[in-house]
């Protein structure tokens, strides 16, 4: 693919570790301090803290909180809207209620960071985003996929390949209950084989592009595929 570059040869964990120690040095925030309720809905584990930096280290299961604005944003399910649009013949938009009466998808597998913490046998629901994709008609040269936030910060991308494998979602519910608004519902992206980076929180729009465009980890020197390996489901067939 043009227009990245893949970044090999240092340790992931060591590379996010010296990175969020950087940034934390400049005084960049990594996300505002939660309420006790907050972190009983997350499951956090550890102190609190607003840098995010103490919740680099693993702490056994449960869910992390992480964010790269200074505050959690929101939107209303009811008015939500996910745009599919850029390189595709019919753009259109899905609301919360359009996309429950499509076919959905229930895997269920490990959540994994690459900070190290992992919570095992999670199940998800939502719709194959091959599913959606299909739908809008990608154009020919449409060769990648790329996902932004209403955060107004964050973005990923995948290959239009990666993007069309079974256990790649555009996830409404988690553990059998709807997503809450701290771990990215209403709607999010469930990218189950790799890891948590790559599974965009508070989706707003999916757009078809004609290459890999790099996301808000890839340009601090994450691998623009990030894998997690065969425990997590990997294989070469994109419509695993």
């Amino acid at each position: 693919m043009e227009g990245w570059r893949r970044t090999r040869g240092v340790p992931i964990g060591r590379r996010v570790v010296l990175g969020m120690l950087a940034l934390g040095a400049l005084g960049v925030a990594f996300g505002r301090d939660l309420s006790d309720a907050e972190q009983a809905a997350l499951g956090v584990i550890g102190p609190r803290d607003p840098t995010g930096l103490t919740q680099l280290i693993p702490a056994g299961a449960g869910f992390r909180f992480y964010s790269v604005t200074g505050s959690i944003p929101r939107r209303d399910a009811a008015t939500l809207r996910i745009g599919v649009g850029g390189l595709v013949r019919l753009p259109r938009t899905w609301s919360m209620a359009e996309l429950a009466r499509l076919p959905q998808s229930t895997p269920e597998r490990d959540f994994q960071c690459v900070t190290g913490w992992r919570v095992p046998s999670v199940t998800w629901s939502g719709v194959a985003l091959r599913d959606l994709l299909d739908a809008a008609q990608p154009h020919p040269s449409a060769t990648a996929v790329r996902f932004t936030s209403y955060d107004g910060s964050y973005s990923e991308s995948l290959t239009l390949d990666q993007a069309r494998r079974r256990d790649v979602l555009v996830a409404t519910t988690m553990q059998d209950r709807p997503i809450s608004n701290a771990h990215g519902g209403p709607v999010r992206m469930a990218v189950l084989p790799m890891y948590g980076y790559k599974s965009t929180k508070w989706l707003d729009r999916i757009e078809l592009t004609a290459d890999v465009e790099p996301g808000y980890w890839e340009h601090r020197g994450y691998d623009v595929d990030g894998w997690v390996g065969e425990s997590n489901g990997r294989t070469d067939d994109p419509t695993s």
